[in-house]
């Protein structure tokens, strides 16, 4: 059974914790400032709570620029680091064409086109760390 509480990471960014996943939403623009804090926050709630995966929800967002696009993949990094897998779910069409005319390759990231899909994703993989035991990578 899952339990689901939300806790605001930052003013502007709501985080929800679903069991062993954190689900962060992003709306609209999201200043430089907030996205570091955002970065900041979401890998001290990793290592605090042990998490397993996290889900960015970038469905509200029109335009990603070079600086979200880093941030996006640095969170992937810093969440594999702390032995947690990073899904982008929701992104739109003109989304993609922008990173990929930008070059991001978002290393790190896996993407899926639904939040649905993403939990999907998330709930079928091999945990990487279990309190308790040997740690393992993901596939």
């Amino acid at each position: 059974m899952s339990e689901a509480y939300s806790r605001p990471v930052t003013g502007h960014v709501p985080v929800l914790r679903l069991g062993d996943v954190l689900l962060v939403t992003l709306q609209g623009d999201l200043h430089d400032s907030t996205a570091q804090q955002l970065q900041q926050d979401l890998a001290e709630t990793v290592s605090r709570t042990g998490v397993r995966g996290v889900l960015i929800d970038i469905s509200g967002v029109e335009i990603v620029d070079s600086f979200l696009g880093r941030v996006l993949a640095e969170i992937a990094a810093q969440a594999k680091l702390l032995a947690a897998r990073t899904v982008v779910a929701g992104m739109r069409p003109a989304v993609a064409i922008t990173l990929a005319e930008l070059g991001l390759t978002l290393p790190g990231l896996t993407t899926a086109l639904s939040t649905e899909a993403g939990m999907e994703l998330l709930s079928h993989q091999t945990p990487a760390y279990r309190p308790g035991g040997p740690r393992q990578e993901s596939p």
